[in-house]
């Protein structure tokens, strides 16, 4: 997890991400393709995701991961930091991590545009019913009113922050236990593997979930799909309802990222479309 100190010290600066300069959410209809930077070539960060950028990107997926709420680590907040001033794309960070809530003001000073958070995140395994200690990444249905009524609280403090907020269901929660906060929510992402390390198998069950979600939301809201999207599953995840599809392996493994990004971007709107390609707005 993030050393304490460096979030206090980015919690008192600006670290070079001031909301005067930065992308937001897209709020326009239309298909985005959102490049997992967990994918690209660290030695190299700066120049992937500007190939990507000029490809037409607009969202760059940030997943941050704290080896306990998922067991696995990535990067944090001085990665993203030190990327902020060479992209001007919309930073969307998806924290897989415990206790968000004490983490969110310094993502959003490293230069977070929009923060997702997950549902079951809400709930320390402490606070599991009996005490029983479930892992973080099952939420039980005892505890979807509490969990969304923290999720509210969450939401409000990322729009005092000046960000957009998102809100993240794994692929064992349903839809249900996201309701009570949709009205608030700026996007949900629904989790098409299980959290913590990429280039799993898509899992077709959570469509229903997709579509269940889609049907609910406003046009301005945003559905993200995060898992496995590539371009045999691209066109499940768009006809379910899906309008925003991270994609790392299937952009960042190719031989030209950009390449990769426009192809699967393409694949996406074409299968929307019933073969014909369509124009973004």
């Amino acid at each position: 997890m993030t050393n304490p100190r460096e979030i206090q010290t980015l919690s008192m600066k600006d670290s070079g991400g001031g909301a005067a300069g930065r992308a937001a959410l897209p709020r326009s209809p239309g298909i985005r393709v959102a490049p997992s930077l967990l994918a690209a070539d660290f030695s190299k960060l700066a120049e992937e995701i500007a190939v990507v950028e000029r490809a037409g990107a607009e969202i760059l997926h940030l997943d941050v991961m704290d080896g306990h709420f998922v067991p696995n680590l990535s990067f944090g907040i001085p990665v993203i930091a030190s990327l902020r001033a060479h992209s001007r794309m919309c930073f969307d960070v998806h924290l897989m991590i415990e206790n968000p809530q004490r983490y969110v003001e310094a993502f959003v000073r490293a230069g977070c545009d929009h923060v997702t958070f997950h549902l079951e995140a809400t709930i320390p395994p402490s606070d599991a019913p009996g005490g029983s200690g479930l892992p973080g990444r099952i939420l039980p249905v005892v505890s979807f009113p509490e969990a969304a009524r923290r999720a509210s609280v969450l939401i409000d403090r990322l729009h005092a922050l000046g960000v957009t907020a998102g809100v993240c269901l794994n692929p064992a929660t349903p839809a249900e236990a996201v309701l009570p906060v949709l009205p608030e929510a700026d996007m949900i992402l629904v989790m098409s593997v299980w959290p913590g390390f990429g280039g799993q198998a898509f899992m077709p069950e959570v469509l229903a979930t997709v579509s269940a979600l889609k049907s609910r939301l406003r046009p301005d809201q945003r559905l993200e799909i995060d898992g496995g999207i590539a371009s045999a599953t691209v066109g499940l995840a768009v006809r379910a309802g899906a309008d925003t599809l991270v994609a790392g392996s299937a952009v960042f493994n190719g031989r030209d990222a950009g390449v990769s990004y426009a192809d699967l971007l393409r694949r996406a709107e074409t299968s929307l479309s019933g073969g014909q390609a369509v124009e973004r707005t």
